[in-house]
């Protein structure tokens, strides 16, 4: 018989046994029948002695190995190299007494040329019961069809898991967002474009892993729970801890504990970990998300200027193979150097209005009032001057820019800048209109930080939910003596919705916070 067939060439053929792709939206009955359909063939199998879920398979080579190695070979050829592999079976399409199937791992696909005259009759007649979806495992010979398709010529094969729920068609996918996000394990099984961006993700943090510690840095480990809210401005969760009868808070921040290891001699750590913020969910917002913070002792914010750069753009490369990324039509170039400019500066730039830290509060009151923005009683002419940044300046820079010297009054952990006493050496690093890094010279007088908290204190204490409580445990730590250290956060999450050019950050995020799945029942798992 020649071997000339492939299976994307038998696509149009048809296979009795073959079941529509699973609609999400069609009925419940429609569904559960598809599921009762194969229920049915689990309970032939068991019957039949075949465990359809055994403990494991011993694979030789992924589909990764098996096309380095035999790739190279000309259309047409067959060898006698026996192999072992496994995966779920993606495609199965029948053609009298040939089956073709599509075999995916981790690292590929490799198609299947399943004969009845190799296989034997009443084993290909078995194999044709199973189904897209089903985990299986081959043993065969390599071979290349005449049209060039590499293969897996079946010697033999082993269920190892049996679907009962048929994937959504290949072509399609999940056509409801929600649904892609609930149902993470289908959607990274069906839509190519989600594995990439997880791939992208993957490679981007060990990128920054790696150069971390080529640079001296040790990978730590902190507390999720504290005690205090702090370490950053914003609204914890709040549970209870039963052994003390406490409230704690989860971490909204990693910087504290890491500080408190600088004041213990480690000169550089580092820590790549979820936070979490009981705040709103929007595109770029989820309650629980991803946080690189790094602190080197010795340094200031001028040494986190070039590490930011540095981690960036080598995650850029390691994840998407260059330096420059395309986002809504806009080149954006991650390579160094950036622009550096002072907030102040970006603001008269941006919008031409003269606002800063050191102004009159009345007349900072009043510029706000011209643009139309609102303000609060509590906030000085620093917090005015951040509030136009946010509201008006941040959102039109495209390229990474270096947003340098932000007000004292906004910037409770950072130290007071060298030169002006109404702000503080901090700069955040704005990409496609959005914060992707923040970082200081950090604060590191006990006094200073010790006031630095009483006012955040008494601002929670006016209402303020999203305000910080005074940690005499970190007080009395400084005391020790924490040495000059420059500190930086990357947001993790919003590096890869960069890198990947996606515009939601439940894009990147392989399970995302969501609403309470409604409808699902029990029921819909009973054997019918």
């Amino acid at each position: 018989m020649s071997i000339d067939e492939t299976a994307s060439s038998a696509h149009s053929g048809s296979g009795a046994d073959e079941e529509a792709p699973e609609d999400l939206e069609a009925s419940s009955e429609e569904r559960a029948s598809i599921r009762s359909q194969r229920l049915a063939k689990l309970e032939v199998m068991r019957a039949g002695g075949t465990d359809p879920y055994p403990y494991r398979y011993d694979r030789d080579r992924t589909v990764g190995d098996l096309r380095a190695e035999f790739d190279m070979l000309e259309a047409g050829s067959e060898t006698e190299v026996n192999v072992r592999i496994a995966g779920r079976l993606m495609l199965k399409r029948e053609q009298g007494r040939l089956t073709f199937g599509q075999l995916r791992d981790r690292t590929g696909e490799v198609q299947l040329f399943v004969s009845a005259g190799v296989l034997g009759k009443e084993a290909f007649a078995e194999f044709n019961t199973l189904d897209r979806g089903d985990w299986v495992g081959v043993e065969g010979f390599v071979m290349v069809t005449k049209k060039g398709e590499l293969s897996v010529k079946v010697t033999s094969y082993e269920l190892l898991s049996k679907a009962l729920r048929p994937l959504p068609d290949k072509w399609k996918g999940l056509a409801d967002v929600d649904a892609r996000y609930r149902q993470r394990y289908v959607d990274l099984t069906v839509n190519t474009d989600a594995r990439r961006v997880f791939e992208i993700r993957f490679a981007a943090v060990d990128a920054i892993r790696a150069e971390l510690r080529d640079r001296g840095y040790l990978e730590v480990e902190t507390p999720f729970l504290h005690l205090q809210q702090g370490g950053a401005t914003a609204r914890p969760f709040t549970t209870h801890y039963n052994a003390l009868d406490l409230t704690t808070y989860l971490r909204i921040a990693l910087e504290l504990p890491l500080k408190r290891l600088l004041v213990g001699g480690f000169e550089r750590v580092f820590e790549i970990g979820r936070v979490f913020r009981n705040e709103g969910i929007d595109t770029r917002h989820n309650p629980e998300f991803t946080m690189l913070e790094a602190y080197e002792a010795f340094g200031d914010y001028n040494e986190m200027i070039e590490l930011v750069e540095s981690l960036v753009s080598g995650a850029a490369l390691a994840a998407t193979g260059a330096t420059s990324v395309e986002v809504r039509g806009n080149i954006i170039e991650l390579a160094a150097p950036w622009r550096r400019v002072t907030m102040v500066d970006l603001i008269k730039e941006v919008i031409g209005v003269d606002i800063h830290p050191g102004m009159d509060l009345a007349e900072a009151r009043a510029v706000l009032d011209g643009l139309g923005l609102s303000w609060k009683d509590s906030w000085g002419a620093g917090r005015c001057t951040h509030e136009v940044y946010d509201e008006l300046v941040e959102s039109k820079v495209v390229q990474p820019t270096v947003v340098l010297d932000h007000p004292r009054e906004t910037s409770p952990l950072a130290k007071p800048h060298r030169d002006n006493p109404d702000l503080v050496e901090r700069f955040e690093v704005i990409v496609d209109g959005r914060e992707l890094a923040n970082a200081y010279s950090e604060l590191n007088d006990p006094v200073e930080q010790l006031l630095r908290f009483q006012e955040g204190a008494a601002q929670k204490a006016a209402g303020d939910l999203e305000a910080g409580d005074v940690d005499l445990d970190y007080i009395r730590a400084l005391e020790y003596g924490m040495p000059p250290a420059g500190g930086l956060g990357i947001g993790i999450d919003r590096l890869i919705m960069l890198l990947a050019g996606v515009e939601s950050i439940r894009e990147v995020i392989l399970f995302p916070t969501l609403r309470p799945e409604s409808g699902l029942s029990e029921d819909d798992f009973l054997p019918s």
